[in-house]
């Protein structure tokens, strides 16, 4: 049996939620990168970054290819793709080899050149400049102690740090400091279980920086967070290439001020949060955009998390375990592609200022208070499998393209969607199934139409849910891959105020999500009326 909802109120004009005023507009420009010898006319390339300066420049010619290649991940963007708004600019992968200054690190024999003092097993750089650093200290540590205004280059080729008493590598003063990993060199960071100077501003991390910090380079770097965080970064943080691997007691990456995720394959696993962005006082900081790359995250508390604004632009988001998968007080997915586990809500905007404005149109969330926060999906591919809410706003949410996946909680105290204002649903492609008893549905003034399915009987994981128009044709199909009791399917196939056939079982081309099928053995559940939409009015979760 299907129950078919009540009739709501006639559509207006959509409502748009914006946050393009808060969104940090950032310049992309193509640029070469790598290491320039200056007797040379010659650049040298890493393979990830002539690969991506080589698609860059085929752009022109195949625009909706290269749309794709977005999410590719292990792109990489140019080398002053943020140059406007953070640390980053070309000249910070660019430098004269000849210059480079050899730091050999040994236990007791640890040498180096100008620039450079040895104390023990503490090797500290004191001015601007490129350094070599290759071996190994089994208890020692690497210090960045230059002037305010200097930019040092650390070029780790082949480099084993660990400490016994703190951090391993830490950045004490400088005006930017950039970690490059060799091409085909691995490199390790090991801290102590516990740290001799625990103090409020004493490093808490494997790789810890007081000023603005950047890595990159083709090669791979191990950062092992024994005693607390892995890297962290308190001012700007850009991730720019590498084959990193954090693991962390506590927080795996943080910066303060912003995180940029541009290329390369950053695999955190923490105890804490993943990867965050913490500056909720200043303006405009407390972002975090991944423009590229690949980012895996297991995380024991959030996945993903931003002070003010999080941003998937393109590459790959895969946080695997959290509590909270992504959360900010802004969060806008514009591409790539994202996928969310968790234990609580997969997509929360939440936290930050609250900035109520009252009731909202959607009352989502059952009428809670809407604070100033957003949820907006313009383009990409995001899929969340959530045991608490799947995608919350504490405000409003908009859907405008790309596609979005809930598979959301089995249980009736929170819903695939929690929206406190309006959900605005103007495109793109949206099945949210979950539990009957906490349904938010798009609000009146979306125009993009769809369906709510309430269903007599839990539908079992792995079942396929046809949606048919009065002809046969099938116009939607969704398999999720939990037991749902309730389906809202909104997308361009959907014609508003049209009637349409509900089945289960039939063919499916994909075994998960939503797919194409045909109802070749399909059972006929009942008919369902698209645009009319019935909204549960329990509390809204946070």
């Amino acid at each position: 049996m299907l129950t078919v909802p009540r009739p709501a109120s006639p559509r207006s004009a959509a409502l748009k939620t914006s946050v393009a005023a808060l969104a940090l507009a950032l310049s992309l420009a193509g640029c070469g990168t790598g290491t320039t010898n200056a007797g040379s006319t010659t650049t040298t390339q890493d393979p990830a970054t002539a690969e991506a300066t080589a698609e860059a420049t085929a752009a022109d010619d195949a625009a909706a290819d290269t749309a794709s290649d977005t999410a590719d991940a292990t792109a990489v963007v140019a080398a002053d793709a943020v140059t406007e708004d953070t640390h980053y600019d070309a000249d910070d992968l660019t430098w004269d080899a000849a210059e480079e200054i050899p730091v050999t690190l040994a236990d007791g024999a640890s040498s180096a050149g100008d620039g450079v003092t040895v104390d023990g097993d503490t090797v500290t750089i004191t001015a601007a400049g490129t350094y070599r650093l290759s071996g190994s200290l089994s208890d020692g540590q690497v210090v960045v102690a230059a002037g305010e205004e200097d930019v040092v280059r650390v070029i780790l080729d082949g480099v084993e740090l660990a400490s016994s008493t703190g951090s391993p590598f830490v950045v004490t003063s400088a005006n930017e400091a950039l970690l490059y990993l060799e091409d085909g060199s691995t490199n390790i960071l090991t801290d102590a279980d516990s740290y001799a100077d625990p103090g409020t501003d004493a490093p808490n991390a494997a790789l810890y920086s007081m000023a603005d910090l950047t890595i990159a380079g083709a090669g791979s770097l191990t950062v092992n967070g024994n005693a607390n965080n892995g890297i962290v970064s308190k001012d700007g943080l850009v991730l720019a290439a590498g084959d990193v691997t954090v693991e962390a007691v506590d927080d795996g990456i943080e910066g303060k001020d912003y995180v940029a995720l541009l290329g390369g394959t950053y695999d955190v696993t923490a105890g804490g949060d993943g990867v965050k962005s913490t500056n909720e006082d200043e303006d405009g900081r407390g972002w975090l955009t991944v423009y590229g790359g690949q980012l895996v995250v297991s995380s024991g508390d959030d996945g993903v998390k931003a002070a003010t604004i999080l941003t998937v632009d393109a590459g790959t988001v895969n946080v695997t375990e959290s509590v909270e998968g992504l959360e900010a007080q802004h969060i806008a997915v514009d591409g790539g592609t994202v996928e969310v586990t968790s234990s609580d809500d997969g997509v929360n905007a939440a936290g930050g200022s609250s900035g109520t404005t009252g009731g909202g149109g959607g009352m989502g969330g059952g009428g809670m208070e809407v604070g100033d926060y957003t949820v907006s999906v313009t383009g990409g591919t995001l899929t969340i499998n959530s045991e608490g809410d799947g995608l919350d706003s504490n405000g409003d949410a908009s859907i405008t393209g790309g596609t979005v996946v809930v598979n959301g909680p089995t249980g009736d105290g929170n819903g695939a969607l929690d929206v406190n204002g309006e959900l605005t649903v103007d495109g793109g492609t949206v099945a949210a199934a979950g539990s009957a008893g906490m349904v938010v549905t798009p609000g009146s003034s979306s125009t993009q139409s769809g369906v709510q399915l309430t269903l007599a009987s839990t539908v079992p994981a792995g079942t396929a849910v046809q949606i048919a128009s009065a002809d046969g044709a099938v116009v939607g199909s969704f398999v999720a891959t939990k037991d749902m009791a309730s389906l809202i399917f909104s997308s361009a196939s959907i014609t508003d105020g049209e009637t349409y056939t509900v089945y289960t079982g039939g063919t499916t081309a994909a075994t998960e999500g939503i797919t194409e099928g045909t109802l070749d053995g399909a059972d006929e559940l009942g008919t369902v009326t698209a645009g009319e939409y019935t909204q549960s009015q329990g509390p809204g979760g946070r």
